[in-house]
């Protein structure tokens, strides 16, 4: 539980960077926008505001998630976290809408762009800021498993890369005097824009409709109960999922049908310990299993054989 506290309250920290960021940047890139009349960097503005609607959904969904599990919500919370991803794939989807339709405005309109070492001042600053930020998003996400701050920093990983376009495109226009280029950049951004909302959106509602964890971490499950805890005969209905930055863990074991309860139930905390080592946030649900073998096919080959021998003499003296 201390483990799991330590994710919420780093997760939070790291939303509230991302809001404040994410604030001072839309607020920075609009004002250019209008003042030079630039699509690029409004259409940017807007890229950053959609950011910061994700960032305080996040923000949300983190506070949400943290709640324990009641009587309504018996798994717990943590799907508000993979929810909040998926609306906010949604909302970028319209931005880069919403960025296209501006950049046709543009170059029906002809209109040409002022100020530009203003522009090319804030596209900097904005990328270095977004650039530190999403690598602090990334960071934390990657120790948490949080996927509404996983998806924060993509948002604003992805607005670096525009912001460097925009960039560019600015100096192209010093030097050419192209004035076009400037609803293309809008362009440019808003197709980027796009490839980030369908990553996002993909991956949250794989995990809104109960996914398996990927391959490798069950492959990992996998190793930690063949190699680790050889006294299970076997394991079988492996099934896994996640809820934000929660992995549920539900497997059946088979063990030696005279094993007391007791021991049983020692063997299978020892297991599910081991599990929640390589995997803090893990739930785990186990279901022990008597072994099906008849008594005559026991015999010293079977890694419960040793014990099983020792509780039948015991047994037998008393």
């Amino acid at each position: 539980m201390a483990e799991k506290d330590k994710n919420i309250r780093a997760n939070l920290a790291v939303t509230r960077l991302a809001v404040a960021s994410n604030t001072a940047l839309t607020v920075g890139k609009v004002v250019a926008g209008v003042a030079m009349s630039s699509a690029a960097v409004f259409a940017e503005g807007l890229h950053s505001g959609v950011d910061l609607v994700a960032a305080l959904m996040a923000f949300w969904a983190v506070r949400r998630a943290r709640r324990p599990a009641d009587a309504d919500h018996a798994f717990g919370h943590g799907k508000y976290d993979a929810l909040s991803g998926a609306v906010e794939g949604l909302l970028i989807f319209g931005a880069a809408f919403f960025i296209i339709v501006e950049g046709c405005r543009k170059i029906i309109a002809r209109g040409e762009v002022e100020r530009l070492g203003l522009g090319a001042a804030v596209m900097a600053a904005s990328a270095l800021i977004n650039f530190v930020v999403s690598a602090r998003l990334f960071a934390v996400a990657r120790r948490t498993g949080s996927v509404a701050v996983e998806a924060d920093g993509h948002h604003l990983r992805t607005d670096v890369w525009t912001s460097l376009g925009v960039l560019v495109g600015i100096g192209l226009i010093r030097i050419t005097d192209v004035h076009l280029l400037d609803p293309l950049a809008a362009f440019v951004v808003a197709a980027l824009i796009l490839v980030t909302a369908w990553r996002i959106t993909r991956k949250s509602f794989g995990d809104l409709l109960d996914r398996c964890l990927p391959a490798e971490e069950e492959k990992r499950i996998a190793e930690i109960i063949k190699k680790d805890h050889p006294h299970w005969l076997e394991y079988h209905r492996l099934r896994t999922r996640r809820a934000g930055g929660q992995r549920h863990v539900d497997l059946h074991l088979v063990t030696c049908r005279d094993i007391p309860l007791e021991l049983a139930h020692s063997l299978t905390e020892d297991l599910e310990d081991d599990i929640r080592r390589e995997f803090a946030s893990a739930e785990i649900v186990t279901h022990v299993e008597a072994c099906e073998k008849a008594e005559a096919d026991c015999d010293d080959g079977c890694p419960m054989y040793d014990i099983r021998m020792k509780i039948i003499t015991r047994v037998g003296r008393r």
